[in-house]
């Protein structure tokens, strides 16, 4: 039987990050205060003690070391590369739109650039409107990226394993406000594969579709809706980029309703894709109410505390969304 240990987020990711270092000399880790400093979040806590010739503090240029880490991907290497707040990938949005995703196409398949984009996304810590967004849909928009985010401890280290081993540039979100919640994770390997949707409660009259810190929202809601009679499916899709369309189709033609939620503001966000995907399929002809989406209001994140809460879902917003769904 396997062992199990209750971790936290932060320490499955270091945990997934070790091993496969241990396990391929040529993965290592580069980005800003990622040695000593342990990283802005403290996820990268004393790697740089297991591994002193591939933990590298790089300086503070996004653009220099995202694009350092393309070459050395194209050279063999196995890049991890942490940037502090996933605002700051606009920093070096050339490298994410027009160097990493597309050289493989590019070069007619003869390179391959295996790396992996860890980044801290999503608001709730009062960090204010550059330092709390949500991008994933624009990342979403390039073809050549995969972009993963996980909702618990054992998910983020099962994908992050799974994206240090893809061939391919992996954008992996994680919410900053997950790394202190805890999860139990098995000691023995495992990997997840990227692409597949995770059911993470089942019901039988509408189904959510979420991921992310948002899943935990969706979760609880449901508790809530389950005790006025109404089931809830809550489906995590934990890669947005390739997504499991075929997992949300199927359990929209069980429930006949659906509502998207997520942590980015509404208006362009994936959840607009995720409509289009249930309104082209065979699913569209089992609903019974429209489609719904609920995400954060279109505006900046603001500073204040309250301000910040209001403009998220959460989940009496989700109940109210539900109730309306079904209702």
């Amino acid at each position: 039987m396997s062992t199990q240990n209750e971790i936290t987020y932060a320490q499955a990711v270091r945990e997934a990050m070790c091993e496969e270092m241990r396990r391929d000399k040529n993965v290592f880790l580069m980005g800003e205060d990622v040695g000593v400093y342990r990283g802005a979040f403290g996820v990268t806590q004393d790697m740089y003690l297991q591994f002193p010739d591939r933990v590298i503090d790089t300086p503070i240029s996004e653009a220099g070391f995202v694009g350092c880490a393309i070459g050395a991907a194209v050279e063999g290497m196995r890049p991890i590369v942490e940037i502090m707040f996933s605002d700051f990938m606009s920093v070096c949005w050339d490298m994410l739109l027009n160097q990493a995703p597309k050289m493989h196409f590019m070069f007619g398949g003869k390179v391959s650039v295996p790396m992996v984009l860890r980044t801290a996304s999503g608001c709730g810590t009062g960090a204010a409107a550059q330092h709390s967004q949500s991008l994933e849909a624009m990342l979403c928009h390039i073809p050549g990226l995969k972009v993963v985010v996980p909702s618990t401890p054992y998910d983020a280290k099962g994908l992050l394993k799974s994206a240090i081993r893809d061939n391919n540039p992996v954008i992996f979100l994680e919410q900053k406000l997950l790394y202190r919640t805890k999860g139990i994770v098995p000691e023995r390997e495992y990997t997840i594969p990227l692409g597949k949707a995770d059911i993470k409660r089942p019901g039988t009259d509408c189904t959510i579709v979420t991921y992310g810190r948002m899943t935990h929202f969706c979760l609880r809601a449901a508790e809530t809706l389950a005790r006025e009679g109404i089931s809830v499916e809550v489906i995590d899709l934990r890669t947005l980029l390739p997504m499991d369309k075929n997992a949300i189709v199927e359990s929209v033609k069980k429930t006949k309703h659906i509502l998207i939620v997520h942590e980015a503001v509404k208006t362009g966000g994936i959840g607009g894709e995720i409509a289009a995907s249930v309104a082209e399929s065979e699913a569209f002809y089992y609903l019974d109410a429209p489609i719904r989406r609920l995400g954060a209001e279109d505006t900046p994140v603001p500073f204040s505390p309250v301000l910040e809460k209001g403009v998220l879902p959460d989940e009496d917003k989700i109940c109210a969304a539900v109730r309306e769904e079904v209702g």
